[in-house]
């Protein structure tokens, strides 16, 4: 991880006519095994760099949030963050006396401002949203700086008593033993347990617990003993206090940012889950937001979950009954509640990535409330996996496939929509059956409606697309895929709120300003759509 830096800490080492010899003649300094200084050094080593990757992984993950596109935020912050790194390592050589009083000083630094980068990100978004990007580039270039100046100054110290070649090997495995112990916790263990405020300010006391080591190593070195102890002090009271109000600041952010009362925060392995509550007109009842995308609002989810589930339900219990359903995604349980409303369903297979949506909407009884209990139906069988690969190794076919994943908003999603998909898709499909799409909204984004389209028909199915109005999402857009040629069902069950038989030909008809424009076919190697969304609702929000 920290190549850069180590470069520049071995042209100084190699600029050393003595380590020079050393290296070319060890007999001339045998090798010493490191000593108490040396080991904990090498133990800072393994901290600094578990550190410096949380930090950076945190702006990666707060970026995709609320940027979108993962891919490109991942590596734009990563490309940054090393970029940085080689600044700081450069620096490093005008530091050329008290290199303990520096290190020392840097830790501090690194601490305080890598520790409190999610939380300043937080409360900048829900404050000032168009600083958000400014702000995030500029503490990654900080922080990459700042922790391109350690191991270098590390190195220095420690070449004082190891040789060379033993200092490069050992810094290296500390290094990357701290950098794999992190990647392996960020994802399974810190963000889902404590949340990126948190982990940030954790961390940020890891690295000034670093500086207190330093400061008790180096006690005889630094001239400015005192002062240097009251620096580590006031940075671990900060950072401390930081963590004491962690809930609170992600409370503050959220309410800030959602406008309604935020009930529910959690942070998965795979998103940012967050449930609002308004009572009163307006935004009455709860919304379910996923990385800050609006999933559903309670008082028209109806309309849009009717829309997903009955043209595709009804079409097909009027030449059979269903018995066999798939729905993908949907974890909220909505898409399942409306499938319940057909009494020959026996059996609900739910493919949903994330285990804490369903353990949300399944056991939470306000969230579990609004789909009617629906995930604790015995019809029901929730799977936790990704619905590409359960597709690839499932040997289920069925009636009805119900497809509700979020928008494509980044390439991980936007396999989803993807001509291998819609291929998989119709080796599950039965021979009369139907599939239904959910595919964003035909007016905002015409183009990307299109493209799904597109990409559906060139796997050999027929594509139906049509359309409902959604107050909260607007003009909203879904496809039936089958083998046969789809026909208006002649029925609907009891209670429905939002369709009838009178209205469901109108979906059907699309407006001049909605109609078929051409459309590439989105595959894995180009992923398309994902541009092409970006773009289009890239312009509503400016």
């Amino acid at each position: 991880m920290l190549r850069k830096a180590y470069a520049g800490a071995l042209l100084q080492a190699g600029a050393d006519p003595k380590r020079m010899a050393e290296l070319k003649n060890p007999s001339l300094h045998p090798v010493v095994t490191p000593g108490p200084l040396e080991v904990a050094l090498l133990a800072s080593v393994f901290v600094v760099a578990a550190c410096g990757l949380v930090y950076e992984l945190a702006a990666g993950a707060l970026a995709s949030y609320v940027l979108g596109d993962s891919v490109l935020q991942f590596s734009t912050i990563i490309g940054s963050y090393l970029f940085a790194m080689g600044i700081g390592s450069y620096l490093s050589r005008f530091f050329e006396r008290q290199l303990p009083a520096h290190f020392l000083r840097i830790e501090l630094l690194v601490a305080l401002v890598g520790g409190a980068l999610p939380a300043l990100l937080f409360v900048a978004n829900a404050t000032i949203p168009g600083a958000f990007r400014l702000l995030l580039y500029g503490l990654v270039l900080l922080v990459g700086t700042l922790v391109g100046l350690e191991i270098p100054l590390v190195m220095r110290i420690l070449k004082r008593h190891v040789a060379l070649k033993d200092l490069v090997s050992q810094v290296l495995t500390f290094d990357y033993l701290g950098a794999l112990a992190v990647s392996l916790a960020f994802p399974l263990v810190l963000v889902p347990q404590l949340g990126l405020i948190r982990t940030g300010l954790l961390f940020g006391l890891m690295n000034a617990g670093v500086a207190v080591w330093a400061l008790w190593l180096f006690r005889h070195e630094l001239r400015q003993w005192p002062a240097h102890a009251v620096a580590c002090g006031l940075t671990i009271a900060a950072l401390a206090v930081g963590l004491a109000a962690a809930d609170h600041i992600s409370t503050w952010s959220e309410d800030k940012l959602y406008q309604d009362r935020v009930v529910l925060a959690r942070s998965s392995p795979y998103q940012r889950i967050v449930v609002t509550h308004a009572p009163g007109d307006g935004h009455t009842g709860y919304r379910l937001f996923l990385n800050g995308n609006l999933q559903f609002a309670q008082r028209d989810e109806y309309r849009y979950h009717e829309a997903l589930v009955h043209p595709v339900m009804a079409a097909y219990a009027a030449t059979g009954a269903p018995r066999k359903v798939a729905v993908l995604g949907g974890g909220d349980g909505m898409a399942v509640r409306e499938i319940l409303k057909y009494p020959a369903v026996e059996r609900i297979t739910l493919v949903e990535l994330d285990p804490a949506m369903t353990e949300l909407f399944g056991q939470q009884p306000e969230l579990s409330a609004l789909n009617h209990q629906a995930l604790q139906s015995p019809k029901v069988t929730v799977v936790n996996a990704d619905a590409f690969t359960w597709l690839e190794h499932s040997a289920d076919v069925f009636d009805v496939i119900v497809v509700d994943f979020p928008d494509p908003t980044n390439f991980n999603i936007g396999k989803l929509y993807t001509q291998s998909f819609y291929a998989l898709l119709d080796l599950h499909l039965a021979a009369s059956g139907y599939a239904v799409i959910q595919t964003t909204s035909p007016l905002v984004a015409r183009h990307s409606f299109w493209t799904v389209v597109a990409t559906i028909e060139s796997v050999g199915l027929t594509a139906t697309p049509y359309h409902a109005h959604v107050p909260s999402f607007g003009e909203w857009g879904y496809v039936i895929a089958s083998r046969r040629p789809y026909r208006l069902p002649t029925a609907l069950p009891a209670g429905l709120r939002f369709l009838n038989l009178q209205t469901l030909p109108s979906l059907f008809d699309f407006p001049q300003d909605m109609g078929r424009v051409p459309a590439e076919v989105n595959r894995l190697s180009n992923q398309v759509l994902v541009s092409t969304y970006e773009m289009e609702w890239g312009r509503v929000a400016r």
